[in-house]
């Protein structure tokens, strides 16, 4: 066995893309472990380390050595390798020579197929030292990279210039080049802290000697929370509480390598300005943490992360206050302007923003969609007035200088703007409530008015774009349609709406300015997008399947059957009835033609009279429990039909050769079947 130690590479750059740093680390390590599983070289944990200027791995108890292994060829089949009076023949002696080896040495090998010849030979494990250059330089180059550049006259290419390479083995360099950069012990520090080289006596130092001598936290994670904890401690000196959005705490710490958090304030008349603006400007334009009271209003403070830790903090502070106001100011100046015009004045500009070709502007599909909504909200107890006028208005807030500026608040700025023209507060909810959810586990809406346009949008969208022939294909999905699908099942089924989705997508296709039929199409494609939904949440897709095999008129009715077929598969007796619900329906289709009335007093064997009466007066019972679609409570009644339906598979003869006999068994089986598709097809679970 070879001695093991620890093995660290780092790749030392200028500044690495902040987005895309957390990516490039984590691929760089799999592929360095990749790389060392595929050699046979027996490693323990791998360790990543990222910072503004630096890609770094450590990967623990590196063996030092790659093992032997045994190489196989396999050349051709003994029956072609030999002629009739045992010769070789050409084909195997051209192997053989290619293996380097004579005929006589190659091995056969039995297989299912046949007998083959093979040549194996014994190869000699190298120095793990000797193989990672190779390993590092393709693990780079496997990187996830768009687009990489070249520097200076060189002909290697990454994404951003490489300066210096460490790679050690324990205490041992490993002397190779990689992107065309030498390696060599020596890292570097924070670029105005320790900008000398740092001597690394060993791979294990690596992240101490950087943290104490060099002033860089290489640990992401580490740094992450370190910027957390300083910005939670700020706003609380503050007197608030700091506003931590994890996208943009990744993207800091992909900025700095030594954070310091600097608290910093503006004028509280900016606080006139809509709290989401403000936030926007100093969160997308500055990288700032805003800062709340406990009420969770705004306070005029907010707090920024330097990457050094300044003799004169003051001036550090002075300079960022002084950069924020120019934003804020804008910000005021684009509320102010706006707000001289009403949302409604811009309905005239999006006639002139083309949606589609084949579906018109943003006006067209604005009409489309208030007509669509009304005709909703008068399905879920919403006014159909309210919804129209809220569509009408949905987009015109795309056309002020807000949304221009700050795309992300479409719908926010709606809804202020639309409470500034004195429109009704369910309208304006409305405005903003038609982008949720935005993403996966995002809020729904929450009044009617908003349900109504968000579903309106949603539908008009699918149909529209799939009639225009645009549907998704692969990755591609440049309308965001399954955003768009997701968005629609979840209000219908976390509302708990009895909406009928596929007369809901007929309504939509008959408003297109297209002449298409692409309801059915759409449904399909939305129903696998509702299996992955439930597939998040823990349900099987042959449960999935059971319950679509019944094709509920509504998602919330779908809901509830999935939910109680899920829970009646936990009952002890789930299994049998269930394997006899297969059964029932093997039987049932070779018999398709064999119809007749359940006749109980024609029975003659008492297991077939028993599960006739236990059924009879289950279905007495539980009809009215599937009326009321209390599906758990009328599966858990039909449980109890296990033990008489196992007495009579076991007791009976279903296919009788008397024509009497059999249609009246055929007929109570029927019944059972009936009953239980009520809720969901059992016969399509697996499993049992």
């Amino acid at each position: 066995m070879s001695e093991r130690r620890d093995l660290l590479v780092e790749i030392g750059t200028e500044e690495l893309p902040p987005k895309a740093l957390p990516t490039l680390s984590r691929a760089f390590g799999a592929e360095l472990r990749n790389a060392l599983t595929q050699a046979g070289v027996t490693h323990g944990e791998v360790v990543l380390y990222a910072a503004p200027r630096r890609l770094a791995v450590l990967i623990k108890e590196v063996g030092t050595h790659q093992p032997d292994r045994v190489q196989e060829r396999r050349g051709p089949a003994v029956q072609a390798a030999f002629d009739d009076d045992g010769n070789p023949t050409k084909a195997v002696q051209g192997f053989a020579r290619s293996c380097g080896v004579e005929v006589s040495a190659l091995e056969r090998m039995e297989t299912a197929k046949g007998t083959w010849l093979v040549f194996r030979q014994t190869v000699t494990g190298q120095p793990t030292r000797e193989l990672v250059p190779a390993m590092v330089e393709s693990a780079l180059a496997a990187l996830p990279i768009p687009k990489r550049m070249r520097w200076g006259d060189r002909k290697e290419e990454f994404v951003r210039p490489v300066h210096w390479v460490v790679m050690l083995l324990g205490e041992e360099l490993i002397e190779g080049s990689v992107i065309g950069v030498t390696s060599g012990r020596h890292t570097r520090g924070h670029r105005f802290h320790h900008p000398e080289p740092l001597y690394l006596g060993e791979a294990a130092a690596y992240a101490p000697l950087l943290e104490s001598e060099g002033r860089v936290i290489a640990d992401f994670s580490a740094r992450r929370e370190a910027i957390r904890a300083q910005a939670m401690e700020a706003g609380r000196r503050l007197g608030g509480v700091a506003v931590i959005d994890e996208a943009l705490l990744d993207e800091v710490t992909a900025l700095v390598e030594w954070p310091v958090a600097v608290a910093g304030g503006y004028e509280e008349k900016f606080l006139e300005v809509p709290a989401e603006a403000l936030i926007s400007s100093m969160e997308g334009h500055q990288k700032y943490f805003p800062v709340v009271d406990d009420g969770g209003c705004l306070l005029p403070h907010f707090i920024t992360i330097a990457n050094i830790e300044s003799k004169d903090i003051e001036q550090v502070r002075a300079g960022n206050e002084r950069v924020i106001r120019p934003r804020l100011s804008d910000a005021a100046f684009f509320w102010e302007q706006d707000r001289k015009h009403g949302l409604e004045c811009h309905q005239a500009g999006l006639k002139k923003m083309v949606y589609q070709d084949k579906l018109g502007t943003l006006f067209d599909k604005s009409q489309r969609v208030a007509g669509l909504a009304a005709h909703i909200a008068g399905l879920i107890g919403g006014e159909g007035p309210a919804a129209a006028r809220a569509a009408e208005l949905a987009k015109c807030d795309l056309l002020t200088q807000m949304v221009f500026e700050f795309p992300e608040l479409q719908g926010i700025m709606g809804r202020y703007y639309a409470q500034h023209a004195g429109e009704p507060e369910e309208v304006c909810a409305a405005l903003e409530e038609q982008y949720w959810p935005r993403f996966s586990g995002d809020q729904l809406p929450q009044s009617p008015t908003g349900m109504a346009l968000a579903l309106a949008d949603r539908l008009d969208s699918l149909t529209g774009i799939f009639g225009a022939g645009l549907k998704p294909s692969g990755d591609k999905d440049p309308y965001a349609l399954r955003r768009a699908s997701l968005g629609v099942l979840r209000i219908l089924v976390e509302r708990n709406l009895e909406l009928d989705l596929e007369a809901l997508l007929r309504e939509a296709q008959s408003q297109l300015p297209i002449a298409v039929d692409v309801a059915d199409e759409v449904y399909g494609y939305m129903m696998e997008r509702l299996r992955g939904y439930y597939h998040d949440g823990g349900f099987g897709g042959d449960l999935f399947d059971a319950v679509l095999a019944r094709r509920p008129s509504t998602l919330a009715d779908f809901d509830k059957r999935i939910h109680a077929t899920r829970d009646f598969m936990l009952l002890p007796q789930a299994e049998s009835l269930a394997a006899a619900n297969k059964r029932i329906r093997n039987i049932l289709k070779q018999a398709e033609e064999e119809r007749s009335e359940l006749a109980p007093e024609l029975f003659t064997e008492a297991a077939e009279r028993a599960l006739s009466t236990r059924l009879l007066t289950l279905a007495e019972e539980v009809d009215p429990l599937f009326d009321r679609r209390e599906y758990q409570a009328a599966l858990s009644r039909l449980a109890e039909l296990r033990d008489p339906v196992d007495r009579f598979f076991d007791e009976v003869m279903v296919m009788a050769d008397d024509p009497r006999e059999r249609g009246n068994r055929i007929a109570l089986l029927r019944r059972m079947n009936d009953l239980f598709l009520r809720v969901a097809d059992l016969s399509q679970i697996q499993g049992n």
